[in-house]
């Protein structure tokens, strides 16, 4: 089977593709990450012991480093997860998202395309390179009709998704200039397991936990596209082992929900798995200014990846928020070490 580079492997998603590829299958999985604030190893528990893990510490920016990994352990396909990826971080400080996100992406292609060249000819046809991105890279749509498509011209709004953008741009011109063989995704927002307590769904449930206020940016009516995380592991993982050269899958959730349902979706499942002493969870929504830029709609045609590669996620959005829920209240530890940062100053020796 594949040796399958994992970048960003201990974030979120990438997590989940690991313990999916080890979980699920033959591979051997090579995750490399830089441990930002959004890497936590502890997401990794459950295969860091098996002997097709193995574990780099190791900056996507970093030339050489990044040129040593793909020396020493030869994999077949790359699957680019590492990025910073927090809208509101991207507008407090651009300067990381540009770094990371497009002159990190720039530094892995040239290590992947300067590997590809001295494989030889089966090796180097069954190569892949396979960008993982996001749907805020076509900005915002009007209406509550239309849904984006792989066509759907790029119109990022935020500096993050500009970024993205970048990245994906840079992706496709390799493939073109250099014939590098990749495969693009973009996919809707993710949730589950594991998330990094900023994000919307972990913080309402903690906040709801701490009876502290739920904050729901302005009158909450934005609408995303909800994707259950570990069925875009699933998805990925179609795609870098079957999908076709130079196209682009866009990946969704079939889960449309405006902010404010969601948050009060959650609301209701905590006041029947945590009842609140007195009152309901949803009386600690709390309205606040809403955030520069904001994209009013999301959402996504996932019909080419269902097509073609036979994909549809198994989760639908009240099934995969009851299990993301449950996992919160379940691993209340998880979160503790996050919020409190031991999960970093641990792993430094601090």
């Amino acid at each position: 089977m594949a040796t399958i580079m994992v970048t960003g492997g201990a974030g979120f998603i990438g997590s989940a593709v690991v313990r999916h590829l080890i979980g699920e299958g033959a591979h051997t999985v090579v995750n490399v990450d830089k441990l930002t604030y959004a890497g936590n190893l502890e997401s990794l528990a459950q295969v860091a012991d098996d002997p097709r893990y193995h574990f780099e510490q190791a900056d996507i920016c970093d030339a050489a480093a990044m040129a040593r990994i793909f020396a020493r352990y030869q994999p077949s396909m790359v699957m680019h997860l590492a990025a910073e990826s927090h809208v509101d971080r991207s507008i407090d400080g651009p300067a990381a998202f540009i770094q990371t996100n497009i002159v990190g992406t720039y530094t892995l292609l040239e290590a992947a395309r300067a590997y590809w060249l001295r494989l030889d000819g089966e090796r180097r046809a069954r190569f892949r390179f396979h960008h993982i991105s996001t749907d805020e890279v076509y900005g915002d749509l009007d209406g509550s009709d239309g849904l984006f498509t792989e066509q759907t011209p790029y119109d990022p709004s935020s500096p993050y998704s500009a970024s993205k953008a970048g990245s994906d741009h840079l992706v496709r011109a390799w493939h073109r200039t250099y014939g590098l063989p990749v495969v693009v995704t973009n996919c809707s927002n993710n949730y589950g397991p594991y998330h990094f307590p900023e994000k919307l769904i972990p913080l309402v449930i903690l906040n709801a936990l701490e009876e502290q206020p739920l904050p729901v940016y302005g009158d909450g009516g934005q609408v995303r596209d909800w994707l259950f995380v570990e069925d875009h592991a699933r998805a990925l993982v179609r795609v870098v082992t079957e999908g076709a050269v130079g196209e682009t899958y866009n990946i969704g959730g079939h889960n449309e929900k405006r902010n404010i349902e969601v948050v009060e979706a959650i609301c209701a499942l905590l006041d029947e798995m945590r009842p609140r002493a007195e009152g309901r969870y949803a009386d600690l929504i709390t309205f606040v200014q809403d955030r520069p830029g904001h994209d009013r709609r999301y959402a996504i045609d996932a019909g080419k990846i269902a097509r073609e590669l036979g994909w549809k996620p198994v989760e639908s959005f009240d099934s995969g928020l009851r299990k993301t829920v449950r996992w919160y209240l379940d691993n209340l530890s998880w979160c503790q070490r996050v919020q409190d940062g031991s999960y970093r100053r641990e792993r430094l020796g601090l």
